[in-house]
């Protein structure tokens, strides 16, 4: 793909909660608190068709923040991501009211069954017209297991061996059906071609499944698969499964060298690397004027409470922060047992201690403010300046776009940064078709290319 050719992917970054991934959202003036309702999604979701965004998607857990203090008083009082609605139920309902954009939503690997996550996206491809896409992730931490009848949680490697074969199960359901296999000729009563339709019979370490699937190929063929990890272990899976990827850099530099090794590792697997899109998540708080835009960071930044961070470190670590000093050093024994080892990682490496503080992980990752992502902020013209050069750098293909109140933050994306995105030609003008991959110029998958592929390597 040329890089005249190459157009910015925008993602619209959702919670089914009472705030978005930034828990002090709740508090700002301008956000709209009937979050319980379907208009509070249907409004976003109207707004960023709109402003011709790709995709909107949900992040989601399954359980609510309840590892620091031991209890759940602290998140629930302060409202830090304290409600956990299901999103797929949303989705549909931001669908219902939307006819282009692309609608994605988390799935666990962990906690789910793969022919149960199979026939609920390839129903809601289908009811959606193939403008489905499915967050997949291992989840995180032990309330997720107690919510699910287990002790504890998976170990972090092993929670990926089983998330490589669920997809494998997965992937073998939504190509049971070649895309050419139903008929529907009523007066020779031929409503499929059997010798279309194939069982999976799959037997495995974690699942067996027979099939075959109960569910036809939606538009797009299956739904787009997104996947966020960062450890060594995640990216090693989504290069070899994802197709929109979701990361986060802290430097234009280090960006590029991570953008560059991840295309390389999905070219070894076998695959075109142009046909996975990376996109770091961001905050973009834009204005008519340079002083509107610092007005409304100020806003923002006076939002955050202490409290927001600790409770989130605990919950994506799978520890409970209040049992250290703040300036106490982690040992190397309370570091391996952390949950989410990108994250950890992350903060030995930024820190440049081999055994950070409490204060390190809050400072450094900057968890529960804008600073955990990076954030473009200024007017149209200068947020778009800085986005058009982690994109051509190249760094990036786009951009996943964390919300700083709602709906505030979208409809500042597209009444004012979109129109100066699309006047340099790097943001598309309409929708180019009616599919979410057609959306992100990704080819459609064929069932049939899939079953050759499977009988090669038998």
């Amino acid at each position: 793909m040329s890089s005249q050719s190459r157009m910015m992917t925008l993602v619209a970054f959702l919670q089914a909660q009472n705030c978005s991934n930034l828990p002090g959202s709740w508090r700002h003036p301008s956000t709209i608190l009937d979050f319980l309702t379907p208009e509070y999604y249907q409004r976003i979701a109207r707004t960023l068709e709109d402003g011709k965004i790709q995709m909107a998607f949900f992040d989601d857990r399954l359980a609510l923040p309840d590892l620091y203090t031991g209890n759940h008083h602290e998140a629930i009082a302060a409202g830090v991501r304290a409600v956990k609605l299901d999103p797929s139920t949303i989705l549909m309902a931001m669908g219902m009211a939307t006819s282009k954009i692309g609608l994605g939503t988390t799935y666990s690997t962990t906690y789910y069954e793969p022919y149960h996550v199979a026939r609920v996206f390839a129903t809601m491809d289908l009811m959606l017209k193939g403008r489905v896409g499915w967050n997949i992730v291992t989840s995180l931490n032990s309330a997720e297991a107690l919510n699910f009848g287990g002790e504890k949680h998976m170990e972090h490697d092993a929670r990926y061996d089983r998330a490589d074969e669920f997809m494998d199960v997965v992937m073998g359901h939504w190509n049971t059906w070649e895309d050419d296999a139903l008929i529907l000729d009523k007066e020779t009563n031929r409503f499929a071609d059997p010798n279309k339709v194939h069982r999976l019979d799959h037997h495995g370490h974690y699942f067996n499944s027979r099939g075959p699937f109960s569910v036809p190929r939606s538009p797009q063929g299956h739904p787009l698969l997104i996947q966020a990890g960062q450890s060594g272990r995640g990216q090693a899976f989504a290069a070899k499964w994802a197709e929109l990827v979701f990361v986060i850099y802290h430097s234009l530099e280090a960006g590029k060298r991570q953008y560059k090794a991840f295309k390389e590792a999905v070219a070894a697997e076998g695959r075109n690397p142009d046909h996975v899109k990376v996109a770091p998540a961001c905050y973009v708080i834009v204005g008519e004027s340079e002083d509107a835009a610092q007005e409304k960071r100020a806003i923002i930044e006076s939002l955050a409470k202490p409290v927001d961070g600790l409770v989130l470190i605990s919950e994506v670590l799978n520890y409970d922060f209040s049992k250290k000093g703040y300036d106490e050093p982690f040992s190397d024994e309370e570091l391996a047992e952390f949950s989410w080892h990108g994250f950890r990682d992350r903060v030995v490496e930024m820190s440049g201690k081999k055994n950070p503080t409490v204060r390190d992980f809050v400072e450094v990752s900057g968890r529960g403010t804008i600073k955990e992502h990076k954030v473009f902020c200024g007017t149209p013209k200068s947020v778009a300046d800085q986005m058009e050069e982690w994109f051509t750098a190249p760094a990036c293909d786009g951009f996943v776009l964390a919300a700083t109140s709602m709906p505030g933050t979208y409809e500042d994306v597209a009444r004012l940064l979109v129109p100066e995105l699309q006047r340099r030609g790097l943001f598309h003008k309409d929708y180019e078709g009616p599919t979410l991959r057609e959306t992100m110029g990704l080819p459609i998958p064929r069932a049939a290319d899939w079953h050759a592929r499977r009988k090669a390597a038998e």
